[in-house]
């Protein structure tokens, strides 16, 4: 008899599966930590302009978003196609921005309040004139820090 030799009757053992839990809840994190989630949804159609010298947003969750645009096609009916302000979920008036900006002093902490930008995201496509009737209401809602949202201009 020999002191080596092969058993061929031994199976091989099964594939751990301890670790398999501890992989899901990082995935989890990850995808949890990662993943933006869309706070408004958009009734207008904005395709910001174009610009060369631009910079970016510190600290997102500071800002308060104005969008300017055509209505989608599903509120034409209601709305008509002529440019709209959309403040979160709603459509608005130019008279409603100052309780908006009102509205979002409260919302944050007192310490924030000096810090916040009012982003305005306006169709390249859209008049001067509501721009200025806007800037003129943020004036008078002492919301001074405003920011045009726009996109790189390719390289050519």
């Amino acid at each position: 008899m020999s002191k080596f030799r092969k058993n061929d009757s031994k199976e091989l053992p099964p594939i751990s599966t301890a670790s398999l839990p501890d992989i899901v809840f990082m995935l989890l994190f990850f995808f949890m930590v990662s993943t933006t989630m869309r706070e408004v949804t958009l009734m207008v159609k904005v395709t910001v302009p174009e610009a060369t010298e631009l910079s970016k947003l510190e600290k997102k969750s500071l800002v308060s978003y104005i969008y300017v645009g055509t209505p989608h096609q599903q509120y034409q009916k209601v709305f008509g196609s002529e440019p709209r302000i959309q403040l979160n979920d709603q459509f608005a008036k130019v008279s409603d921005i100052p309780d908006y900006i009102t509205a979002e002093r409260e919302a944050r902490d007192e310490a924030e309040v000096p810090f916040m930008i009012t982003s305005l995201k306006v169709d390249e496509y859209t008049k001067m004139g509501i721009v200025t009737d806007i800037k003129q209401e943020l004036r008078k809602a002492a919301a001074l820090h405003i920011n045009y949202s726009s996109r790189k201009r390719a390289e050519e």
